[in-house]
């Protein structure tokens, strides 16, 4: 799994990547923007799609999570091949919802309270440049989270949340290291909700 570090130097940061070094140019008085950056890119599935989320109970526990290869703003590959635990976590630059939950897993992250071993990747997919926030590259590295995580970018038919089931924004997948889907929520949800969803699914 790709991880993603960004170290700032006064108006220049450098976004490295563990197979790869990319560029982030920032400002401490503008938004931070990445050079090269496409909110749209190839996304390859493996293995079945899951059923559409919604009320009652979910059809998509206990089933085979599909694979998707894609890449990131930048280019960089991104992947969600078990092995270890991982959050998937759908985002849509427009929603006022996932604007909030953003900071809340930033804010979830510092705190201390993700489990060692848990991947954490965002997923940003209903993009659309006539929406506001746009784009999602300036919006997620505003908020730090490439600092932090990998982003997965979907392509424009929304192939990774449509192949996930997704019902609404934000949506979560938690996958166990054996692929296997664990939970799934859909809407806001705080760091304490999450750390125990997380832990109960986990089983730790």
């Amino acid at each position: 799994m790709n991880k993603i570090t960004t170290l700032a130097v006064g108006v220049v940061a450098v976004l490295a990547a563990v197979f790869g070094v990319v560029a982030l140019t920032t400002s401490s008085d503008q938004d931070a923007s990445l050079e090269g950056a496409s909110e749209f890119q190839n996304v390859v599935v493996v293995g079945d799609p899951l059923p559409k989320f919604g009320d009652g109970a979910d059809l998509a526990l206990g089933a085979t999570a599909p694979v998707l290869e894609g890449f990131g703003f930048l280019g960089n590959e991104v992947t969600t091949t078990p092995g270890t635990p991982m959050l998937l976590v759908f985002l849509a630059h427009w929603c006022p919802f996932c604007q909030k939950e953003v900071p809340v897993l930033v804010n979830w992250n510092n705190s201390g309270l993700v489990p060692d071993n848990l991947d954490v990747i965002a997923v940003t997919t209903g993009t659309d440049e006539a929406q506001p926030n746009f784009p999602p590259s300036v919006w997620l590295a505003n908020e730090k989270w490439p600092e932090l995580w990998p982003v997965l970018v979907d392509n424009k038919d929304q192939t990774a949340a449509n192949t996930f089931g997704l019902a609404g924004y934000p949506f979560m997948v938690l996958i166990g290291e054996d692929g296997k889907v664990l939970w799934r929520n859909s809407g806001e949800i705080s760091a304490e909700a999450l750390t125990e969803a997380v832990n109960a699914a986990l089983g730790s």
